[in-house]
């Protein structure tokens, strides 16, 4: 069942990517452009945006920090002033560092947060006013399956995306209802820079550009939630509903540790 309004036609919509200077966010605007959609791209390496954008003339290369909000709302108001408005945004901004309980630093939890979650809200408050004005677009937030429950080298990680799932269920049941769209988009292993942190062997590990089109099929059924690649994340939606005594036994015994 369609939980948001289907985008299947994308030709001149106005999208804006942020956290889109490589991996699936890279991906996903390639895929895009190649739908006919406007795509504002954003991160902090503008030299890494311009070679996303090229030489479209559709595109636009609109460098920013997320941690920082006055600088996201100066992006948020040169992508507004480019196309008089904006139809979908897509927050991808994030950071990993793999590490245990041994590991953790107050820097590092404290890096986690910031982009990967305060970056989010900060997104929010600029752009639910002006969707709630039109009375329609889409917000997505790209989570991950490290969300589901607790997982080795994802201390900081993990529960940031467990926040980020919590947020866009939140925004769904307070936005849904006004015309407006909120989907959340669970990647398993995608191979990108982040992922290339990892010390193991990443299971059903896929590249962008499959991201990229699964990202864009969920879209098009409606979905809430697009989870891939399902051969993976199938496996960890079952791990959710086992008690904690089986869940950790059966992680341990899948991760060795």
């Amino acid at each position: 069942m369609a939980l948001n309004p289907k985008i299947t036609d994308w030709d001149g919509k106005r999208v804006w990517l942020v956290g889109a200077s490589s991996g699936i966010g890279a991906a996903l605007a390639t895929a895009l452009f190649a739908r006919g959609a406007r795509v504002a791209v954003s991160a902090r390496d503008e030299a890494a945006l311009a070679k996303v954008v090229g030489e479209r003339a559709t595109g636009r290369a609109v460098a920013t920090d997320v941690t920082d909000l006055e600088s996201l709302a100066a992006a948020h108001r040169r992508v507004d002033a480019t196309w008089g408005g904006l139809d979908v945004v897509i927050y991808l901004a994030g950071t990993y560092k793999p590490q245990r309980a041994w590991e953790l630093t107050i820097e590092d939890a404290r890096r986690h947060v910031e982009v990967n979650l305060m970056g989010a809200y900060s997104l929010l408050t600029l752009v639910i006013p002006q969707f709630l004005a039109q009375s329609s677009g889409a917000i997505a937030l790209v989570s991950s399956v490290a969300g589901f429950r607790g997982l080795p080298n994802s201390l900081a990680y993990g529960p940031t995306k467990a926040a980020l799932i919590n947020l866009a269920e939140a925004l769904h049941l307070d936005l849904a209802p006004r015309g407006i769209g909120v989907h959340l988009i669970n990647p398993g292993f995608v191979e990108t820079p982040l992922t290339a942190r990892n010390p193991f062997k990443m299971p059903a590990l896929i590249k962008p550009d499959a991201a990229a089109d699964a990202i864009l099929a969920g879209f098009a059924r409606g979905e809430f939630e697009t989870h891939f690649p399902k051969r993976f994340t199938r496996m960890l939606k079952l791990l959710r509903h086992l008690p904690y005594g089986a869940y950790f036994a059966a992680v341990r015994r899948a991760t060795g540790t």
